[in-house]
């Protein structure tokens, strides 16, 4: 009869863990400077009447 509340617990416990919520910080200035940055490099490629070129990977940092 002492399994069943120990299966309880245990079962509690790992649902209790399993709701954890991860919160990740992500700097809004970085993001509006990096947004920026796109925005411009578009605008001066219809300027020039080119089309969009799709960017690098490491210019993406």
């Amino acid at each position: 009869m002492r399994t069943l509340p120990m299966a309880m617990a245990v079962l509690l416990a790992a649902t209790v863990s399993a709701c954890v919520t991860i919160n990740i910080y992500f700097p809004a200035a970085a993001a509006e400077k990096a947004a920026d940055k796109i925005i411009d490099e578009v605008w001066q490629l219809k300027k020039q009447g080119e089309a969009p070129a799709p960017a690098k990977p490491d210019e993406q940092k």
